[in-house]
């Protein structure tokens, strides 16, 4: 059982119920909340907000990774994140997470209180970055993507999902700590909605047991996705229940981290989700033996 990931010079205890992560985006085009946090005051104050809601992580982002968004310079990244990063380390006592996949966004980050960074490239999308993890000891989120956010969703394709995410994290985790990252630092996400359709993320979902192999936490991001959209048709405003849904199968398929907007809800749906996936299970052939 996983009871501990080193984040800096912090400990994420995984002893309980899986653990909430709190989305604060930082950005005018993020496909949910976009714009509404752009004020560092605003920002910050979602932040706090969140917390007393019930996140036990927060994860701050200045760079829209929704399908299609246009890079942002690591000037203006810094510019976005780092004093929000910076007013809510001072705020808040739970580990803060700045999701980038720039080193030195990460970096500045790191410096200004974050002790974890979710990287949606997996250590690919900037060749520092993986020495500014194992020389800072801070958490590492690896995350699987189909392509980059701008092309992920042209006709991505997969002869076995479940399979090829794993082999991408068994070569991932393996880069990782040849470079001096250690397996406690490193949370794993089969990146939900990135490069994958919706049989994919159906199948991901439903399969996600299958990265326990790996002995790191997995963290899900299904929150108000656009394949929640394509099942229930709803808009983006709409999709809590069906985050909802999708957000319990997560939690007794095994995740670890669920990261999510709606943190106040969604925690009881874990409270629940948790309590009844602790309990034993029967069969039926069992049952009538």
């Amino acid at each position: 059982m996983i009871v501990t990931r080193q984040a800096k010079d912090r400990l994420i205890e995984f002893t309980g119920r899986p653990l909430i992560m709190g989305v604060v985006n930082v950005t005018p085009d993020s496909f949910f909340d976009g714009g509404r946090f752009l004020d560092t005051a605003a920002a910050v104050a979602h932040a706090i907000q969140l917390v007393e809601e019930g996140a036990d992580l927060l994860d701050i982002g200045a760079e829209s990774t929704r399908p299609g968004a246009e890079v942002v310079t690591e000037v203006e990244e810094c510019r976005r994140a780092i004093p929000v990063v910076t007013a809510v380390a001072k705020a808040v006592s739970v580990p803060i997470s700045i999701d980038t996949s720039k080193a030195a966004v990460a970096r500045a980050a790191l410096d200004s209180g974050a002790v974890l960074v979710n990287d949606v490239t997996a250590l690919r999308g900037d060749p520092a970055m993986v020495d500014v993890i194992a020389g800072t000891g801070a958490g590492i989120v690896l995350m699987h993507m189909h392509g980059t956010p701008r092309t992920m969703q042209l006709a991505p394709c997969y002869d076995n999902v479940s399979a090829e995410v794993s082999e991408f994290f068994e070569e991932r985790i393996r880069f990782a700590m040849a470079h001096g990252i250690v397996r406690r630092q490193i949370i794993l996400d089969p990146g939900i909605g990135f490069g994958k359709l919706l049989e994919h993320n159906l199948t991901l979902l439903a399969q996600l047991c299958c990265f326990e192999q790996f002995q790191c936490p997995v963290m899900v991001g299904v929150s108000r996705k656009a394949f929640l959209g394509q099942l229930v048709g709803r808009q983006v405003q709409e999709r809590q229940w069906a985050t909802a849904a999708a957000v319990a199968i997560s939690v007794d398929r095994g995740a670890g981290i669920l990261r999510v907007h709606d943190v106040k809800a969604m925690k009881d749906v874990v409270e629940v989700a948790a309590a009844i996936s602790r309990q034993p299970t029967i069969s039926m052939k069992a049952q009538h033996a």
